[in-house]
């Protein structure tokens, strides 16, 4: 039984457990099946990104107290954190990387930045 290229199906000669003719069919091949993945991450990526990069700017001085049109207004994604930070008190922070903010009344939200130790 021949066996051929996953990629461009090509007649394999060589090793018995070979699946590609060459590097480059192996990465077309491989680049094809992650590709939904790639872009998935690509996406969240870029939120989270867009997510840090308002917090930081408006958060200078490692606390400030903001309103939530505010963040609405530059584009701020609320779905989107990296990870909750709770406190002895069960305070839940929400974080984007360093920075986290903690929703209070009035539609307020506190910043904050993360030791960076």
């Amino acid at each position: 039984m021949q066996r051929t290229c996953l990629d461009c199906g090509e007649i394999l000669i060589g090793r018995a457990d070979k699946k590609f003719c060459g590097d480059q069919c192996r990465n077309n091949y491989n680049n094809r099946i992650n590709s939904d993945n790639s872009e998935t991450f690509r996406n969240i990526n870029a939120v989270l990104r867009k997510n840090r990069k308002i917090l930081s700017s408006l958060n200078p001085s490692d606390k400030t107290t903001v309103h939530k049109e505010k963040l609405v207004t530059l584009g701020f994604n609320f779905n989107y954190i990296t990870h909750l930070y709770t406190t002895q008190k069960g305070t839940v922070y929400r974080f984007v990387y360093e920075y986290g903010y903690l929703p209070l009344d009035n539609d307020f939200y506190m910043l904050v930045v993360r030791d960076k130790k």
